[in-house]
């Protein structure tokens, strides 16, 4: 193999870190500021806006099965890229001419921002990770190294964006804080376009990514179907003036049929079966991570917003600016746990992956407890330091970093090879049910919207909330319990995995 090669890494890895870094920054820039839109200019109840929020980043994670689908059959990782960028620029753009608008078209253009934006996205999202791994010959121990580098375009990109869109939404107007998020994948996209045949190559210096099949007329059909019945489901309820949760009944009803399609599959021997159990037994407890975990983009940027003293030095500090904490810890800690998890593995002492989501799960509820503990007693006109809202994201971080060991790696490792991509699907399923679920429990939040509805209480299993306190609570005792189950769960768990860690 060339010496030289092995050195240092391709060009091309450089290339992607770029594009996935503008593309980060582009959605978390939005992200940063959607709700605050929604409530502030919109003039949404904070629950409308929240079912929203979940609707949006919940279909995120479900369009990259059809991107992936395209890809690996016709268009290739390169042509779904561009495809995926453009969709996302244009849908970013017509979210600035929303914020522009005023009335019922700037709602109609949201929707249609939001619509391409949940395309594009399940175009790019699949493919720009896949090609990391194909600039390397396989077993190439540059691999590893190679995600961490385009690990950290992704949070690099996030940490950047919450603090430029939020700076211009918040302090000038929305829709320039979304015209820099569009505007960031551009560059992002132009980047690609003009760098792609110069660096995507393999080791022997042939081509990665390239179309594989004419995308034909049936391929274009799927695409724009697809767009209309995004379309149709997020304007569902506006349409036909319905409270029916069509989207929720969609993301849940395909989480209870896939494990009953894939389990009675007669040809499943004992070893597998049991191995692809673990599988949905954790994509169900991942579900309570990240429906708490994504609370950073729906009521806790509410809190931030209201709630939360942001003033330094007589300058008062955007709420969206909270969204760039997490990714800067991750920068920073990331390291350290990645340092401490090898340690263990050196000692024979690394835990498994159910026991790691433990972890997981109790740090997210020792977060909220800290912020519980700080907004007890509060009254609604009153605020916290920033300083435990900036705790809690940092906790959270932290077990983030437990439960990233775990995920598309351990269902690669856990599934049959013929229902691997069903399995990558079931996870991306469980990540779409997550982010519908942080949407459901986010319009609990007690109060109303921007303009009072202060004396609103809400209900979740038939407890009460009335105030911030219970709010947090519910998260304190959700993800505890999960954790305590889990971890009861753990050595049964990882018998069912039998030998694979």
């Amino acid at each position: 193999m060339d010496t030289v090669q092995q050195k240092g890494h391709p060009k091309g890895l450089y290339l992607l870190f770029m594009t996935e870094m503008w593309e980060r920054f582009s959605y978390y820039g939005m992200r940063a500021i959607f709700v605050l839109y929604m409530t502030k200019v919109l003039l949404m109840d904070d629950a409308n806006a929240s079912e929203i929020y979940g609707s949006y980043t919940g279909l995120v994670y479900l369009t990259p099965l059809l991107g992936g689908y395209l890809a690996d059959r016709f268009l290739g990782n390169r042509r779904s890229i561009e495809i995926g960028g453009l969709l996302m620029a244009i849908g970013q753009f017509i979210l600035f001419f929303s914020a522009s608008a005023t009335g019922a078209s700037a709602v109609t253009l949201m929707w249609m921002g939001l619509t391409m934006l949940i395309i594009g996205n399940g175009f790019f999202k699949p493919n720009i990770s896949t090609m990391v791994g194909q600039l390397y010959p396989q077993g190439d121990r540059r691999v590893d190294s190679a995600f961490t580098i385009f690990y950290m375009g992704i949070n690099l990109g996030a940490f950047m964006s919450p603090l430029i869109c939020g700076t211009l939404a918040e302090k000038v107007d929305f829709k320039w804080g979304f015209l820099a998020a569009g505007i960031g994948m551009l560059i992002g996209l132009v980047t690609f376009i003009t760098q792609k045949n110069k660096v995507l190559v393999d080791a022997e210096n042939q081509p990665i990514g390239m179309p594989k099949n004419k995308f034909g007329i049936a391929q274009v059909a799927m695409v724009l179907g697809s767009i209309g019945l995004i379309f149709f489901l997020m304007n569902f309820k506006t349409m036909f003036n319905s409270d029916l949760d069509v989207i929720g009944y969609l993301i849940y009803g395909a989480m209870i049929v896939m494990p009953l399609i894939v389990l009675t599959d007669k040809s499943l021997t004992k070893d597998e079966k049991d191995r692809i159990i673990v599988i949905f037994i954790l994509a169900f407890f991942v579900i309570f991570f990240w429906g708490a975990f994504e609370q950073a983009g729906a009521s806790l940027t509410i809190f931030a917003d209201r709630q939360t003293d942001r003033n330094l030095f007589g300058w008062e500090m955007p709420a969206s600016y909270f969204q760039s904490v997490n990714a800067l810890a991750i920068l920073l800690l990331a390291p350290l746990f990645s340092s401490f998890w090898l340690r263990l593995g050196n000692r024979g002492k690394e835990p498994s992956s159910p026991k790691k989501m433990g972890y997981g799960l109790a740090l997210i509820s020792v977060g909220y407890a800290v912020i519980a503990y700080a907004v007890y007693g509060l009254g609604l006109m009153d605020k916290v330091s920033m300083f435990w809202l900036i705790g809690l994201y940092v906790i959270h971080t932290m077990g983030e970093l437990c439960l990233s060991p775990i995920g598309l790696s351990m269902v690669s490792k856990l599934s049959p090879v013929r229902f691997s991509s069903l399995l990558m699907g079931t996870w991306f399923l469980a990540n779409a049910a997550a982010n519908k679920f942080a949407g459901t429990l986010s319009a609990l939040i007690p109060g109303g919207g921007e303009n009072g509805a202060a004396a609103k209480t809400t209900s979740f299993l038939g407890f009460e909330i009335s105030n911030l306190f219970d709010f947090f609570i519910v998260f304190v005792i959700m993800c505890g319990v999960a954790a305590v189950i889990l971890f009861a769960m753990s050595r049964w768990l990882e018998k069912k995995m039998h030998g694979i860690k």
